[in-house]
């Protein structure tokens, strides 16, 4: 299909102006009659040697399993450690090779500071659930429990919550993000 010079030009300031593809394919629809799929566009603005933007992500502050810790703060230690105390035989992910559970004390001495928060991630000794590479449960500061897993594309969700609705504070779902975090790497991963 070709495209008169007219429409060739709305295309090249459209991308210009930082339209993606579908966007392109729309307006083409609507203000030429032209119905182009959207293979078809994608080669349109590769024949008139157009290149796309890339969009600024935005962030999504509502979803905290999307939450990045911040770089310049040091990764906290604590919330998985900090139960081997209370629960004497507890197998952390710190415990060595033959499974018995290391000093609580030794692993205080290398905690650092607690998270803002005050967030307690704990991983699953077996990961159960279908497609997921790790599970374990969440106690925030609130005193809220959930469940959590990570699929095998490494993105964290929830299967379930304990209060119906609930939505972590930012500081919390930091907090979660950071503990959760430390506690893979702390298993391998």
């Amino acid at each position: 299909m070709s495209l008169t010079p007219e429409q060739k030009s709305a295309v090249s300031t459209w991308i210009a102006a930082g339209e993606n593809l579908s966007a392109v394919q729309k307006k083409l629809r609507e203000q030429f009659q032209l119905s182009l799929t959207y293979m078809d566009v994608r080669f349109l603005v590769d024949d008139l040697d157009l290149t796309l933007k890339d969009p600024a992500p935005k962030a999504d502050t509502s979803d905290v399993t999307k939450a990045k810790a911040p770089t310049s703060a040091p990764v906290a230690k604590t919330g998985v450690l900090d139960n081997a105390k209370e629960k004497p035989g507890l197998v952390t992910p710190a415990a060595n090779d033959a499974g018995t559970e290391l000093d609580a004390d030794a692993l205080e001495e290398d905690a650092l500071p607690p998270a803002p928060g005050n967030v307690v991630v704990e991983l699953d000794a077996l990961t159960l659930s279908p497609g997921a590479i790790a599970s374990g449960t969440v106690t925030f500061s609130d005193g809220v429990t959930g469940k959590w897993v990570v699929d095998q594309y490494g993105r964290p969700g929830f299967t379930s919550i304990s209060q119906p609705g609930y939505r972590p504070t930012p500081e919390d779902g930091q907090a979660f993000m950071q503990e959760l975090d430390a506690a893979l790497r702390q298993k391998g991963f």
